[in-house]
């Protein structure tokens, strides 16, 4: 298996390959996929449902396009399939907070917080 897969990275049709759009279109869109996982660590009050929801739209169609293409081509399906996936787990994210409570949970989180800061100002001397 080893040996086929290099004896294929020496062949013209490697080289044909990784100096195609075929190859280079999907790396340069991996940049979509990257930064939707990476936020996934932030605030949900800084997600934009509209865009969410056409970035994951985008993917969707395009995961298809990259199936039906032929030759498939399949780097382009799993950069796009990845991005569908973030996107959509983005946009659960939104409507949880915007629509089920989640910005009424975090608001009175941060409001007892507040008042445990206080509480601990005002019982401790010198704590200002």
């Amino acid at each position: 298996m080893a040996s086929t897969f290099v004896h294929w990275l020496r062949s013209p049709a490697a080289r044909e390959y990784f100096f195609s759009t075929h190859f280079w279109g999907p790396v340069a869109n991996w940049g979509l996929p990257l930064a939707a996982i990476a936020d996934l660590k932030k605030d949900e009050d800084v997600i934009s449902g509209p865009m969410t929801a056409a970035l994951a739209s985008y993917s969707i169609v395009f995961s298809r396009f990259a199936w039906r293409v032929i030759p498939r081509n399949y780097l382009l399906l799993a950069c796009h399939a990845t991005n569908a996936t973030a996107q959509l787990t983005q946009g659960a994210r939104f409507v949880r907070y915007h629509y089920m409570g989640g910005k009424e949970a975090k608001s009175s989180i941060k409001e007892s917080a507040e008042a445990v800061k206080d509480s601990v100002k005002a019982a401790v001397p010198g704590s200002n």
